[in-house]
């Protein structure tokens, strides 16, 4: 079944249906969002992965709608916390919900999943592996092993959600580009993109999970 696509604003009762394991993808415009795109064939250069944060301030149920990203911008450089909803207003490009489906997400165990996301938080950016990964068309050469010293930015959304028990621990999450993660079949049967012009993944969903 394709997966449908409907454009909406990032509002209070949108933010209020995303859940901790939901992907957020990016396409950029910036000259290494572009090369990343042209080697890949995907609308998408950059992924992050959300958080559901409380605020020390609020009574009750008050949150925060976080993201956590391996990234390279302003000032800043490797894996970071920040508000999806700073995220939608600054980002110069597209930007796509993508919630997990139901059964990917009764797997998740969201103890792990934050307990290994807390200790990834302030880790360097890795080009040095994000650069084979992408070249893996070439052959066996610019195969990499898994290492979470560093960090690019599906590397550490596909290590969140192996730890969380979401996708199979055998997957390398340092072989998996942004485009091979969009291409896995977890998401739910609908996204929704929150900024940019309209463009469908077309790849979303099409592929089982598996080693690149």
């Amino acid at each position: 079944m394709p997966v449908s696509l409907s454009v909406k604003s990032y509002t209070p009762k949108l933010r209020d249906q995303m859940q901790p394991g939901d992907i957020i993808a990016f396409g950029g415009k910036t000259q290494f969002s572009q090369v990343i795109k042209w080697f890949t064939g995907s609308p998408v250069s950059h992924v992050a992965i959300l958080l559901k944060t409380q605020r020390p301030e609020a009574k009750g149920d008050g949150y925060y709608n976080q993201i956590i990203e391996s990234t390279v911008k302003d000032d800043r450089s490797g894996v970071i916390v920040s508000k999806l909803s700073r995220a939608v207003k600054q980002y110069e490009g597209e930007i796509w919900w993508l919630p997990l489906n139901p059964a990917i997400r009764k797997n998740l165990d969201l103890d792990r999943y934050f307990d290994w996301l807390e200790k990834q938080e302030g880790k360097k950016y890795d080009m040095g592996q994000l650069i084979p990964c992408a070249l893996d068309f070439l052959g066996p050469l610019t195969k990499t092993q898994e290492d979470y010293e560093k960090l690019f930015c599906s590397e550490l959304v596909v290590g969140a959600l192996k730890a969380g028990g979401a996708i199979p621990k055998k997957i390398n999450a340092s072989e998996v580009t942004p485009d091979d993660l969009m291409s896995w079949k977890i998401y739910a049967d609908s996204y929704v993109q929150l900024k940019g012009k309209r463009t469908e993944i077309s790849a979303l969903n099409t592929q089982p999970v598996k080693n690149t």
